[in-house]
């Protein structure tokens, strides 16, 4: 039996729920998003509170309701009070800055990395605290672009430089043992 599938999600002020043919439309104040229902999976929005109900018992089934209430559980927080992640750049001469549209990293390598902003996601730079801060309504997409500027230049175990989320801890290694006389 699916746990999160049965919880009820209650629906904030300014949140406009429809329910179509397998597909549910949340808007909100910053937005809306589309969330395809999968098989067997059926969504009933009563009182301000929104349900999913699965037509049989099967494996896949209960699987499918616990998914589809994750779903819509983040459209609704995304369109009513958004997603964000921070990274932060540590290393010397290692910064960011913001020019338009591009995200221009500087990351000890021989040239300067640019990172286009995508469609629907906002990057906020702090170029004093080497901060990036990723934000937008759809938390896979906010997920994605961080985990992608991440991958640039991911944090290394022996100085820890490199790009990380706030407050990931880096682990670190042992260097090299000198030879000792």
């Amino acid at each position: 039996m699916s746990r999160i599938g049965l919880a009820p999600i209650s629906i904030p002020k300014g949140v406009d729920i429809h329910v179509g043919n397998g597909v549910v439309q949340v808007k909100g104040p910053r937005g809306q998003m589309l969330v395809n229902l999968m098989p067997h999976i059926t969504a009933k929005m009563e009182d301000g509170v929104l349900s999913l109900e699965r037509a049989n018992e099967e494996r896949q089934t209960r699987a499918f309701h616990g998914l589809c209430r994750a779903l819509l559980n983040n459209a609704v927080v995304g369109v009513s009070e958004g997603w964000s992640k921070e990274l932060e750049i540590v290393g010397i001469g290692y910064r960011v800055d913001k020019q338009g549209k591009n995200v221009i990293l500087n990351l000890g390598f021989s040239h300067q990395v640019e990172y286009p902003e995508p469609e629907g996601i906002t990057i906020d730079v702090d170029p004093k605290a080497n901060r990036v801060k990723v934000s937008g309504i759809d938390r896979q997409k906010v997920g994605q672009v961080a985990a992608e500027i991440r991958a640039l230049r991911p944090p290394e175990p022996y100085k820890g430089k490199g790009i990380r989320y706030v407050g990931e801890y880096v682990r670190r290694k042992a260097g090299k043992q000198g030879a000792k006389v």
